[in-house]
């Protein structure tokens, strides 16, 4: 089986081994002639993306790089981001890496054309409308990972370095014009974060899956999504060099990205405030917190669930899918508590009031109170 593809839906995408080396011609159809490629500190100097810079050098685009971008991308990333952008005279953004260079890179090209604080496009009713759109630069979306999703996504997740909170950034112009999807990026990543981005697209398929919200669309997409990490996760984490196994992943993050457009839930409600607090890594964070919302949704999604393990292949209803996640997170090397991750027992009420009043709260399929929050970090923590 041969898999290479283009799709357009929901943006272009240009899917297969090897596709990394179209780099310049995209930029190239998108008019950009002096790109920044925005990455994070580890993988700048990482062979995959000193290869992206060839490329682009020897199509005559130059090697501009920007790097400085935390694991947690912040409002401080940001600023760099813009200034960075603004004084080489640049005309478009490859935002290449992970999450936190996607969405740094995606929200640098958004921003360089603003006057407003970026706090002003937070992800709030219509608050995108408040955007200028003339200077808004093109994207070009670069995965390295398989987890995030964020090269198929509208938004940009930044924390405020001043409240550690993290905010979602929104606007449709977020959308990559392009999207890359080279499986072959994603072969050297070691198996810590081979599990960590695999479960944030498991994560994401999920409470996409379980939203409460009406969208047929995401739901199906979501569920083939749960179906494809749970043949092709295990594969990737047990051989990185698994190209198959690698391009399955890469599908089932873009589908996470694009399901929970249908909504996310409590998972994210409590990962965000710990990683903007602890400055844990986003998917293992998700991974750990998972098995006690799913008893807490449990009232609202049992039946859902049961239909979703059919479809995987898993007895049991509800149960077998519970005991599915345990032992998957237990094969995948993912700790049972927060407290592994260096979380403490001393900010539960700070990380509750923040996790009740996250954007993602909002789509959990059970109302998630205060005291559901404390109540949820005692027994993650």
């Amino acid at each position: 089986m041969t898999i290479t593809a283009n799709w357009s839906y929901p943006t272009a995408i240009k899917f297969g081994a090897g596709r990394i080396k179209e780099l310049a011609d995209h930029c190239k159809a998108l008019g950009i002639k002096k790109p920044l490629l925005i990455t994070d500190r580890g993988l700048a100097p990482m062979p995959i993306t000193q290869n992206a810079l060839d490329i682009l050098d020897a199509a005559g685009l130059g090697r501009a790089l920007f790097s400085e971008v935390d694991s947690n991308p912040t409002d401080v990333n940001l600023a760099a981001g813009v200034k960075a952008f603004k004084d080489g005279g640049h005309d478009g953004v490859i935002a290449f890496g992970g999450g936190s260079g996607l969405d740094l890179g995606k929200c640098v090209a958004f921003m360089a054309g603003q006057t407003r604080p970026v706090w002003d496009f937070e992800d709030i009713g219509d608050w995108w409308t408040r955007a200028s759109v003339d200077g808004i630069a093109p994207i070009i979306a670069v995965p390295t990972t398989a987890g995030t999703g964020s090269e198929v996504g509208r938004a940009s997740v930044i924390t405020n370095s001043q409240t550690h909170t993290k905010k979602v950034i929104f606007h449709p112009k977020f959308l990559p014009a392009v999207t890359i999807c080279d499986p072959e990026l994603t072969v050297g990543m070691p198996k810590v974060i081979t599990a960590g981005t695999g479960m944030d697209a498991f994560a994401h398929c999920l409470e996409a899956y379980s939203s409460p919200f009406y969208h047929p669309m995401s739901a199906g997409i979501a569920l083939e999504g749960l179906r494809l990490v749970k043949e092709y996760l295990p594969r990737a984490y047990k051989d990185g060099t698994d190209i198959e196994a690698r391009a399955h992943m890469m599908s089932a993050a873009a589908m996470g990205a694009v399901a929970f457009q249908k909504g996310l839930g409590a998972i994210h409600s409590l990962s965000h405030p710990v990683g903007a607090i602890y400055n844990t890594h986003h998917g293992m964070t998700n991974a750990v917190v998972m098995p006690p919302v799913l008893r807490f949704n449990r009232p609202a999604i049992e039946d859902k669930i049961g239909m979703a393990a059919a479809y995987l292949g898993i007895s049991g209803g509800f149960d077998g899918f519970y005991d599915y996640v345990l032992k998957l997170r237990e094969e995948l090397g993912v700790p049972d508590k927060l407290s592994a991750l260096g979380v403490g027992t001393d900010r539960i009420d700070e990380m509750a009031a923040m996790a009740i009043v996250d954007p993602t709260a909002g789509g959990n399929p059970v109302e998630l109170t205060l005291d559901a929050a404390k109540q949820l970090f005692q027994e993650c923590i």
